[in-house]
């Protein structure tokens, strides 16, 4: 415990991340409150930086879901899948799972993370003398699940496909190659060059797992993802997706080959020695599913005021890093800075931002994830820039020339 007091605890003050404790009001999206107490007005704020990015977390479809499963099934799933833990439920979302994505068949864990974390650990892990090729700027599950695996990794530039290809190229043409990237990256909210990657894994035979996390329920035909956006979703061999984002509720899936399905569903530890999802859980994310494969509106509206806020912060010259897709990363670059431009967010107009500092980016590259989402106005997303600004004026943040 010394080492902690010490050494460990003043590393860790450095980069501490304070954690704004909230309510999220069904019904009301992005409103919450910051109190307990439901008759406190004055604790009512406006969340700009979550997740739920369509709003399906209160979704009536989806919250009747739940409510009847909870009354069918009770809280629990009663332990793993494999020691009477496979619920009805489960075995509809991975069927509704793998048809959005045209795969034979899919796996849900109970995070995104363990989805990455215990399919790489296995799909990179048990093909002999595999060599990995990852985009530098993965996710950490990625990167923990590529450690798991023990194969052999290159890192190649992000979204650079002539790097990639100069470090597949090097390589025995024989041997075994999977290349792992995401589609829409989650802090700078660029998004990588599919066609490119396909192109490049057809060329010397490699394989494609895809991360999707941040695309499945808001791109692409029935809310399949970037790769089906773009028309390349039978050249991916195995997607990733979460149900914790676009589909509002909680849990990670891949969909892919039945073999390969069936492999990691048999030696992934994080699958098989964990409780899987609670039966209400996975019913709210079946019908999220469902309903997203056949509405637009929800799509249409998040794109609408991505569109919107990417061009408000221009005419500003409020700096931001991407204008491809819905997360919208305003760049400040300072941590102390970034800080108390969120602060003073909240504190002047109950406008909700964390500050995304290290790890999750790189020091120097500090940033508001701000996430407009499918709920608000247009006017509503006019006010959150006309804030934005004014705390900018204050900071004394720099500017982008016009």
């Amino acid at each position: 415990m010394a080492f902690f007091t010490d050494r460990a605890a003043a590393a860790i003050a450095d980069g501490k991340r304070e954690f704004l404790e909230l309510g999220r009001r069904a019904g009301r999206f992005p409103s919450a409150s910051t109190s307990t107490d439901p008759a406190d007005a004055t604790a009512e704020i406006s969340v700009w930086c979550s997740n739920d990015y369509l709003g399906m977390g209160q979704q009536p479809k989806v919250m009747a879901a739940m409510r009847d499963a909870l009354e069918r099934f009770g809280a629990g799933s009663g332990g793993s899948r494999n020691i009477g833990g496979t619920n009805h439920v489960h075995v509809q979302l991975e069927a509704e799972l793998a048809a959005l994505h045209g795969k034979e068949a899919a796996l849900i864990f109970t995070s995104g993370y363990t989805a990455n974390d215990g399919a790489l650990t296995v799909i990179a892990g048990a093909v002999p003398d595999c060599v990995v090729f990852s985009d530098e700027l993965n996710h950490a599950s990625i990167i923990d699940g590529l450690r798991h695996s023990g194969a052999a990794k290159r890192i190649f530039r992000h979204n650079d496909a002539a790097h990639l290809e100069e470090l597949i190229a090097a390589e025995d043409p024989e041997r075994p190659k999977l290349i792992v990237l995401e589609s829409v990256y989650s802090m700078s909210g660029d998004v990588a060059p599919i066609r490119e990657v396909t192109e490049v894994a057809r060329k010397y035979g490699a394989t494609i797992f895809l991360d999707e996390v941040h695309a499945v329920g808001m791109y692409g035909p029935r809310g399949a993802g970037i790769a089906a956006r773009e028309g390349l979703a039978e050249e991916i061999d195995v997607v990733m997706g979460t149900l914790g984002k676009g589909f509002g509720t909680a849990g990670g899936y891949i969909a892919g080959p039945a073999a390969l399905i069936d492999a990691v569903r048999t030696l992934s530890r994080p699958f098989v020695f964990t409780t899987s999802l609670p039966p209400a859980v996975a019913a709210g994310a079946l019908a999220a599913v469902r309903h997203l494969a056949g509405s637009d509106a929800e799509r249409t509206a998040l794109h609408r005021n991505a569109k919107l806020l990417h061009g408000l912060l221009r005419e500003r010259g409020i700096p931001f890093l991407s204008d491809e897709s819905h997360i919208v990363s305003v760049l400040i670059g300072e941590d102390a800075a970034c800080k108390k431009a969120s602060a003073l967010l909240l504190e002047r107009y109950r406008i909700y931002v964390q500050s995304i500092n290290a790890p999750s980016v790189k020091t120097g590259e500090e940033i508001l994830r701000i996430a407009p989402g499918a709920l608000p106005e247009p006017a509503e997303v006019e006010k959150f820039v006309e804030a934005l600004d004014s705390v900018w004026l204050e900071l004394g943040l720099p500017r982008t020339a016009a």
